[in-house]
């Protein structure tokens, strides 16, 4: 079993319907697919794994080798007690966000011009996705992305869109500690610019976890908690992990497609109606503010979902 491929470049062609459909019943099916021929360069795709790599060797890899999973790590180690590190990733992180390009990695040459350009291509690229999804669900076309952005004023977005570098270093024992827990993701749309050499993201389907194979410059798409919500359940994000690698340094450069904090989130009701819900029929997720969502998910990221849906402040 293998997750779904989807060849982007005919949603509006001949096979457009066909597309459609594909990306549709992987959104149902797995709330995870990998897109080729997504319209994004080439030529950029090389560039944004050339910046990121020689980022990780220049201006992180020293720091890691005394980072917490390591010391953790270690002093398990020494204890030989046959635990497993549970509350701990195996992962060197950094965020980049339209405000705070002055706290970019800044050593290393051609690393923001990139990734700026990057970050603009598959921001356009979540759009496309996000109509894509409003004419499966029967919506608006641009209903998904004008709920996200919640007081957008003159074209003005105001959705999160952030963007994580990760790598995944060689681990000397990968049994004993997690890449990433498994967990759902908290937003809206995810983006995966995923190591082409090196495996180790699963997805959890019917009790399985499925890997996610290396697939040259495709992107991979996930829905976020936001899209559950907004399609009453017809859409499902979906549990991921990393696995800890004995052997090589696996990158991932994932970019979020989130609602404003400000953001009020609940079923559409076109949506409910779509997925075959009588009009005026219960809705299955609350409606409340997507900051209010998050201050929950901060707490509650590695656990079960259901009761952070619960747990949040209603509107």
């Amino acid at each position: 079993m293998a997750i779904p491929v989807i060849d982007f470049s005919k949603i509006n062609g001949e096979e457009s319907e066909k597309t459609h459909s594909e990306i549709a019943k992987a959104c149902e099916e797995w709330g995870f697919f990998q897109l080729v021929n997504h319209g994004i360069p080439l030529e950029l795709l090389n560039k944004v794994k050339k910046v990121a790599s020689e980022c990780y060797k220049t201006e992180r890899e020293e720091a890691f080798k005394t980072s917490t999973p390591v010391k953790l790590l270690n002093e398990l180690l020494e204890k030989n007690s046959g635990e497993k590190l549970e509350n701990v990733d195996w992962e060197d992180v950094f965020t980049l966000l339209d405000h705070n390009q002055n706290e970019w990695p800044s050593n290393t040459s051609g690393l923001k011009e990139t990734m700026v350009e990057y970050r603009e291509e598959v921001r356009k690229l979540a759009s496309k996705m996000m109509e894509v999804m409003d004419e499966n669900l029967d919506l608006p076309k641009g209903y998904i992305k004008k709920a996200f952005n919640e007081g957008m004023e003159d074209g003005e977005e105001t959705a999160f869109f952030g963007t994580k570098v990760s790598h995944y270093p060689p681990c000397p024992h990968p049994e004993l500690v997690n890449g990433l827990r498994a967990h759902t993701d908290a937003g809206g749309v995810v983006l995966l610019f995923q190591d082409d050499e090196y495996d180790g993201l699963q997805v959890l389907k019917d009790g399985e976890w499925i890997d996610v194979q290396p697939m040259p410059n495709a992107i991979v798409i996930n829905t976020g908690d936001q899209i559950e919500v907004l399609s009453n359940g017809r859409y499902k994000s979906a549990w991921h992990r990393v696995l800890a690698r004995e052997e090589g340094n696996r990158r991932s450069i994932a970019s979020f497609y989130n609602p404003s904090y400000k953001a009020a989130i609940g079923p559409a009701a076109v949506a409910a109606a779509a997925a075959g819900m009588e009009e005026g029929s219960e809705k299955k997720y609350p409606k409340f503010v997507f900051g209010d969502y998050m201050d929950v998910y901060a707490t509650q990221k590695f656990m079960p979902k259901e009761p952070r849906f619960l747990a949040v402040k209603t509107l």
